[in-house]
């Protein structure tokens, strides 16, 4: 048998058809016995050794009533698609040879038909499955090539049923897809959770029809389950809940079967003839190689896609960071007796935490602020909340004041769960007093030299709920006067959080202790200043953490009295 153009099924003997061999065995063996053999088509026309493929006529021959006829069925299956057939005899075995030497001529003759039939289905089956196979290599290369080139996801699955559809030849079909992250079918009524992606051959009302194919959803999810569904008539299926839209769209058999990828369903493949038909199990294999490859090619083009999106958020995330950076004052202000050193250490690209020092009505300023959580909601609300508070600063010495009004503003301006920790200082150069006020954030911490070089620590009071929870709060405002030599320390909570391998929490006795041990390191305030307290500050904290990652923005202001 040599094969056809790829793709076709095979619903005639013709189809098979090469030199003629079979029919040459059936004129030999009529030589021999001198009983007629016959091969003829789907159609009955005889098929003679000496005719060829493309010839389409034949030689038309009444069968006799007598004559014994072997159906060749593709795939051998009793409601296999029948091509052909193998004729013995119109009466004349009886003066056969064969028949004047045995008793058992009709046995032996009946015997040798079977043989010649069977015969033939294997050779037949063989060059069908061979066709198939090699449409599912064809079809399974070129969803490979847009698998590796990422096409479209529409592109994907309008190749993977087109293929389908010429592979098998068939009249119409439709993929449908899951929602991206659907688990699966959640309902058993509706087919609007599956959203058409492709089709063919297919009418809007058949496509619209909000009933699902079968009762239960069976059908779909017996396809999800790695099952491929064959219905050789759906007028009779007694699984067909639209049988009238079946009946009024012309369908009458169906394939289907599941896209699943890695365990997870993407969605299913249907495919319809509009005449009865039977499916090979070659075919069978045929559409769920088509179903897997095409859920693994719209699983690439999804992450593709994704990628895509990271990389513009990414952009944008590196962009918004460039400009939360812009943000922070980028040279902190010169004062004769105050010397100032600042860190943000962000754990991710948009940080919540928040610094400021600015020269404020013949004071500096000084804003240490945390926003719950993190990205890019809590970068915007940093940014907001920074300029507040700034702005109500300009205007009033009264930190109070300034703390209510910006309370107020972020309780307006934000939702339910959005709020800020933050901490506001004004130093007076002329005096070295220091007035504050506090907003849920964590105390400053004050260290003290004394006069046998010891340093203790003092810790800030003032307390005040946080900004952004509840209108018309009141933040009481503190003092005190620095004494020359004297360090404040103000931070964020993400100084203390931070944990090593074995879950320990570095907390504030440790942040205390790496305070004094910075500047009892260095005492010296040209060697040993701000900067220098600030750098072995995290150098401690790194030493803690080890390579465990950060897992909370970090914030630094360190405040070292001059004079």
């Amino acid at each position: 048998m040599s094969p056809i153009s790829p793709g076709a099924t095979g619903s005639s003997l013709r189809d098979f058809w090469t030199d003629g061999s079979v029919a040459m065995l059936c004129a030999t063996i009529s030589t021999l016995t001198g009983v007629t053999v016959q091969l003829r088509d789907e159609r009955g026309i005889v098929l003679d050794p000496d005719q060829n493929a493309e010839y389409f006529g034949g030689r038309i021959e009444p069968l006799d009533t007598n004559a014994m006829v072997f159906p060749i069925r593709l795939g051998g299956q009793e409601n296999g698609t029948t091509i052909g057939s193998v004729v013995i005899g119109c009466g004349d075995h009886k003066n056969s040879p064969i028949a004047q030497s045995t008793q058992s001529s009709c046995s032996l003759i009946e015997q040798m038909g079977k043989l010649i039939a069977t015969m033939a289905i294997q050779m037949c089956t063989d060059v069908s499955e061979l066709r198939v196979r090699i449409k599912e290599i064809e079809v399974l290369y070129r969803l490979n090539a847009l698998l590796v080139a990422g096409g479209r996801v529409d592109e994907t699955l309008q190749l993977a049923l087109d293929s389908a559809m010429d592979a098998l030849n068939l009249d119409a079909g439709a993929i449908m897809l899951l929602p991206e992250d659907s688990e699966g079918l959640t309902r058993t009524d509706q087919e609007d959770e599956l959203e058409r992606s492709a089709s063919v051959g297919l009418s809007e009302s058949w496509l619209d029809c909000p009933l699902p194919l079968s009762a239960g959803r069976i059908i779909d999810k017996a396809s999800l389950d790695g099952e491929v569904i064959v219905i050789q008539d759906l007028h009779t299926d007694q699984r067909i809940l639209a049988r009238d839209q079946v009946i009024d769209e012309g369908l009458k058999s169906f394939l289907g079967a599941g896209m699943v990828f890695d365990g997870r369903p993407i969605g299913v493949i249907r495919v319809y003839s509009r005449s009865e038909r039977s499916f090979t199990g070659a075919e069978r294999r045929l559409i769920r190689s088509i179903g897997q490859s095409a859920a693994m090619a719209v699983e690439q083009a999804r992450l593709i896609k994704m990628k895509a999106r990271e990389r513009r958020t990414q952009r944008s995330l590196k962009i918004a960071a460039t400009v939360q950076k812009r943000m922070m004052p980028d040279q902190l202000p010169k004062v004769p007796n105050l010397d100032i050193a600042a860190r943000l250490s962000p754990s991710f690209q948009i940080a919540g935490d928040f610094y400021d020092v600015f020269d404020v009505r013949d004071k500096i300023g000084i804003m240490v602020g945390d926003i719950v959580g993190k990205g890019i909601v809590a970068g915007l609300l940093m940014s907001a909340v920074r300029a507040t508070l700034r702005a109500y600063a300009e205007i009033s010495d009264d930190l109070s004041r300034v703390m209510a009004r910006t309370n107020e503003a972020i309780c307006r301006d934000t939702t339910i769960g959005e709020f800020a920790t933050i901490w506001y200082g004004a130093f007076d150069p002329k005096t070295n007093e220091l007035c504050y006020v506090t907003a849920g954030h964590e105390p400053p911490i004050v260290l003290t030299q004394h006069k046998d070089s010891t340093w203790s620590h003092q810790i800030l009071k003032g307390e005040g709920m946080v900004a952004g929870v509840q209108r018309g709060e009141e933040y009481a405002m503190e003092r005190i006067v620095l004494t020359k030599g004297q360090v404040v320390i103000a931070y964020t909570d993400g100084m203390m959080d931070a944990v090593d391998f074995s879950g320990n929490r570095w907390g504030r006795k440790r942040l205390i202790q790496a305070m004094i041990d910075s500047v009892q390191e260095n005492p010296d305030k040209d060697l040993g200043g701000a900067d220098w307290i600030l750098e072995r500050i995290f150098w401690h904290l790194r030493q803690f953490r080890g390579l465990q990652p950060q897992a909370d923005d970090e914030t630094v202001v360190v405040i070292r009295v001059e004079q």
